[in-house]
C-alpha cells in the first residue's frame, strides 16, 4: 500500500510539474512575438534634462526598452552594458531607451553622474502600467522588451541582461 501511494505521489507530483513547465513554456512562446499594446505609441514621458520622449517617434524601427529605478542595483549594474550595446545598436537603425520608475530628483541625481547615451523617460506610474501591459505581470525590475520593426515583442526578460545577450537579440529583429 505504501508503494503505491509513493508512486501515485510521484506520478501526480511529476504531472503537475510538467504541466506547470508546459503552462510557463506556452505563455512566454505566445508573449514572445505579440504585438505591442496601441497604448505604448500614445504614451510620452518627460525626460531628465528637458523636452518629451514621444513613444509614437520610435515606431517602425527595431526598439529596446528597458525599465529601471535607482534604488534598483541590478538596474544600475546593466546600465552601462545597455549604453554599449546602444552603440553597436544604433548602426543597425535600432533605437533604445531607459525608462526609469523612480521619482525625477533621483533619477537625475543618477544621470549626472553616469553618463548614457540613450534616452531616458521618467515613466512613473504610467511606466508601472507599461511594464503590465508588455508581460511583466510582477512589476519586477529590472525588466527589457526588444520590440521589432513590425511593432512585435520578440524578446523580454526580467532581470539583468548583458551585452552579449542584447547582440543576440538584435538579431532576431
Amino acid at each position: 500500500m505504501i508503494n503505491r501511494r509513493r508512486l501515485l505521489t510521484a506520478t501526480l507530483g511529476t504531472g503537475a510539474g510538467a504541466a506547470g513547465a508546459g503552462l510557463a513554456w506556452w505563455n512566454n512562446a505566445a508573449a514572445a512575438s505579440s504585438a505591442t499594446p496601441a497604448e505604448m505609441w500614445a504614451m510620452r514621458f518627460e525626460r531628465p534634462e528637458g523636452g518629451e520622449l514621444v513613444m509614437a517617434e520610435l515606431r517602425g524601427k527595431p526598439l529596446f526598452i528597458n525599465f529601471w529605478a535607482t534604488w534598483c542595483a541590478p538596474c544600475l549594474k546593466e546600465l552601462p552594458e545597455i549604453d554599449r550595446f546602444h552603440h553597436e545598436f544604433s548602426k543597425q537603425q535600432g533605437r533604445v531607451i531607459g525608462l526609469a520608475i523612480d521619482g525625477p530628483t533621483p533619477v537625475r541625481d543618477y544621470l549626472r553622474r553616469a553618463k548614457l547615451g540613450f534616452p531616458v523617460g521618467l515613466a512613473g506610474l504610467d511606466g508601472t502600467d507599461l511594464v503590465h501591459m508588455l508581460g511583466n505581470l510582477q512589476g519586477a525590475l529590472p525588466f527589457s522588451v526588444m520590440i521589432n520593426a513590425r511593432d512585435q515583442v520578440v524578446q523580454r526578460k526580467m532581470g539583468e541582461t548583458s551585452f552579449a545577450e542584447l547582440v543576440g537579440w538584435s538579431r532576431s529583429v
